[in-house]
Parts: C-alpha cells; sequence; structure tokens
C-alpha cells in the first residue's frame, strides 16, 4: 500500500530523474530469476544524489512516525537497504540493524548485524519489493530475536499480487513511497513513455513471469 498517491508520483519523479528505475518495454532486462522484464529498479543509485536521497529518508522517516510512532529500532534488509535504513535510523536518532540473506559461517555467525533486544519495537526498510520473499526472510530473523516488528517500509513495490499474498500470509504490514501503478501514470504524464508502451508495461505487471516483449 502506497502512504499517499502525491508522493507515489514524486517518488518515481525522482527514481525516473536519477535513472534509478529505467522503463524499456522494447528492449527488456532479463532478472536473475530469468524472467523478462521491461523495466529494472536499482534504488541504491538514491545514495549517490544528495537533495533525493534527503527526500527519501525525511519522507520514510516522517510516514514510519506516523504510522507507528518512534520505534525502538530501526532495520534494513541487506545489502540494498543497508544505506537507506541507516539514514532514516540517523534521521530519527534511533538504533540501527540490518539484517543478512543468511547468517555468517564464521565469527559470531550473525544474520541481524547490531545490537538488538529481546522484546524492543523494530520498524524495517526495504528498497524495493518484487515478491517479497527476500525482505520477509529478513522479517523471520528478526522474530527469531524476539522482537517486536511494528511493519515493513520500502521505497518502491512492483505491485505483484503474489507479494500482497506473501505479505498478508505473514502477517506484516507493508507501505511504500511508490509503486508500479503511479509510475507508468508519471512516466506517461511526463511523456518518458507512449500510451502504447504503457500499455505494454501494465501486461507485463499483470504476468511478469510469462510475458514475452514479442
Amino acid at each position: 500500500m502506497i502512504f499517499n498517491k502525491e508522493t507515489a508520483k514524486k517518488t518515481a519523479e525522482v527514481l525516473l530523474q536519477i535513472n534509478a528505475i529505467k522503463l524499456q518495454p522494447k528492449e527488456p532486462f532479463t532478472w536473475a530469476s530469468g524472467w523478462k522484464s521491461p523495466i529494472y529498479c536499482d534504488n541504491r543509485i538514491v545514495l549517490s544524489y544528495p537533495l533525493i536521497r534527503n527526500y527519501i529518508r525525511e519522507t520514510l522517516a516522517r510516514e514510519i512516525e506516523e504510522l507507528y510512532g518512534k520505534p525502538d529500532v530501526i532495520a534494513g534488509v541487506a545489502t540494498g537497504a543497508i544505506g537507506i535504513g541507516a539514514l532514516v535510523a540517523d534521521y530519527l536518532n534511533l538504533p540501527f540493524v540490518y539484517v543478512r540473506p543468511e547468517a555468517k559461517k564464521h565469527g559470531r555467525q550473525n544474520q541481524v548485524e547490531g545490537h538488538i533486544e529481546k522484546g524492543q519495537t523494530v520498524v524495517v526498510v526495504e528498497d524495493l519489493i518484487s515478491t517479497g520473499k527476500s525482505s520477509l526472510n529478513a522479517v523471520a530473523a528478526l522474530k527469531e530475536a524476539e522482537v517486536n516488528i511494528k511493519g515493513m517500509v520500502a521505497i518502491f513495490s512492483y505491485g505483484f499480487d503474489v507479494a500482497e499474498k506473501n505479505f498478508k500470509d505473514a502477517n506484516i504490514e507493508l507501505h511504500t513511497l511508490g509503486n508500479y501503478e503511479n509510475l507508468l501514470e508519471q512516466a506517461l504524464d511526463t511523456n518518458y513513455i507512449t500510451k502504447a508502451e504503457q500499455d505494454i508495461l501494465a501486461q507485463w505487471n499483470a504476468n511478469p513471469s510469462e510475458w514475452n516483449a514479442n
């Protein structure tokens, strides 16, 4: 669920502006999963642009406070959300931890890096939601630490039905600054794409695993 439409459109605008999101319906990308995709999103690029980085940081922080008040800890999902999660925690003057995809094989063998205590309230920060699998893996690791997960916030979501189902099944509330639907609206409004390209992009989103550019 997006925080609000105005924020979603503004987020789409800035992500397109710095090429954190690229739309190529005629020359699709190939994801690691093997899916052909007319969109590629790398929100880590946000960290290289101070004005946009600050907009993302402050908007996420404000929305966290409005939704949950101040939690005890902000947790970022490695690796994409470590940077932005730490910035949000700093802005809110809160402790920060991050969650690895799996526990280290050496040393203290941590999966959650940083200091966290049983019973603390935590809001999880993510950069991008696709199916939600890796994000919810991080939530599971935090639950093993016996903390109270208030919810998850993210910069952008592709808006897949499978992600909505996965978060619902896990009973985790998700809010995002932007999503695919509002991205397409903003891209069309600013002539980044044509109406025909918008239709192609919408078809992909409805069935991404089977979509073919031809």
